[in-house]
């Protein structure tokens, strides 16, 4: 794989990540008239829960369902520059121009009831691939790999920004869990604080003298009727309390802390498995599934002994007519409510057709 860094009109930075063989350099301009891009915004923490809260209001403008052909994310063509110079790219990383977190965020933490501090950070956006019109699970094993390594790539290089304390790599797909642009991509967050459902793993991990995780994939292994797939090096399943209609974790069987941990030989293995996941969820209903990808990672500076990578996926389709509202129960008090059990989810992915033959 070839890396190339590169930087847009406006300053922010864009790393080409190319893995076919004789890509052309990338040496394209951004010909586009962008103001320095300087954005920032606020984090103020809630005195109730103690959660972190970003205000970042100038992401009101950001852009909202355009037509595929001004796609920003689709390569620059002829009398259309794009986030993008190049005329096409394998996958590629670039700043996101309305980012909820910001490097040019500057100064401390003020104390008081309600403190509040810059919205220190990084936000980033990854393309998978320069065709509009394709989905993650449509891209090729080999591909997939090259997605990995630049997760990794970047998980390292966000860790080691000044006030960055947890990475977050994931993909939201689909109009109805609120997607704004439909290329294929995913994002990047580089937090300035743990978020609180790591806080909460981890403080569950320190309970029990070390992470949950392990005992689970055990006990999904042998049990059985809730997996979906299993490889060498992962195992795909639904979890026995699963919150969404949907719900999938996929989990290497070695402990690690992050993405930059895994093998050469666990990345590939996450490839092949991970589109044999991504088929079963499009063939549930014969069609693309919405869905959310997010990746738990451990924190940059506290907790890593604890920590133990996974992927979930999850969707809030509940049927293939039907959509899952977080109704009260969920919104007002965070407690649960599935319409559908996790062992009759397992049984009809496992007998879901692949949409992609995998």
């Amino acid at each position: 794989m070839r890396r190339t860094v590169r930087t847009l009109a406006d300053g922010r930075e864009i790393i080409y990540f190319d893995d076919t063989a004789g890509a052309p350099e990338r040496t394209a301009v951004d010909t586009r008239d962008l103001p320095r891009n300087e954005t920032r915004s606020e984090i103020r923490r809630d005195p109730l829960t103690g959660e972190w809260v970003a205000l970042a209001a100038h992401r009101q403008t950001r852009t909202y369902k355009p037509p595929a052909g001004l796609c920003p994310l689709c390569p620059t063509a002829p009398g259309r520059p794009t986030e993008v110079p190049e005329a096409e790219y394998d996958v590629v990383v670039f700043e996101n121009r309305f980012p909820s977190f910001s490097q040019h965020a500057v100064g401390a933490v003020e104390p008081g009831l309600v403190p509040r501090g810059p919205g220190v950070g990084r936000c980033e956006v990854v393309c998978f691939t320069s065709d509009h019109t394709t989905s993650f699970g449509a891209l090729s094993p080999q591909r997939v790999r090259t997605v990995v390594d630049v997760w990794a790539d970047r998980t390292t290089a966000l860790s080691a920004v000044p006030g960055v304390a947890q990475v977050f790599p994931f993909e939201n797909r689909g109009d109805e869990i609120g997607v704004t642009l439909s290329h294929p991509h995913g994002q990047i967050y580089g937090y300035p604080f743990v978020t609180p459902r790591t806080e909460r793993m981890l403080a569950v991990a320190e309970a029990a003298g070390g992470s949950v995780l392990g005992a689970v994939l055990a006990y999904e292994r042998a049990e059985g009727t809730r997996v979906i797939a299993e490889s060498a090096h992962w195992t795909a399943f639904v979890p026995a309390a699963a919150r969404w209609p949907v719900e999938v974790h996929v989990v290497p069987h070695r402990q690690v802390p992050d993405l930059p941990a895994l093998t050469p030989d666990e990345r590939d293995d996450f490839a092949q498995i991970y589109l044999r996941v991504l088929g079963h969820l499009d063939g549930l209903h014969d069609r693309e599934l919405p869905y959310i990808a997010a990746w738990h990672q451990a924190p940059v500076h506290v907790g890593r002994e604890l920590s133990w990578l996974h992927l979930e996926v999850f969707s809030v389709l509940r049927a293939a007519d039907k959509l899952k509202y977080l109704a009260g129960s969920e919104s007002g008090m965070a407690v649960w409510i599935n319409d559908v059990t996790p062992e009759d989810l397992a049984a009809r992915l496992r007998s879901a057709p692949s949409r992609y033959g995998r």
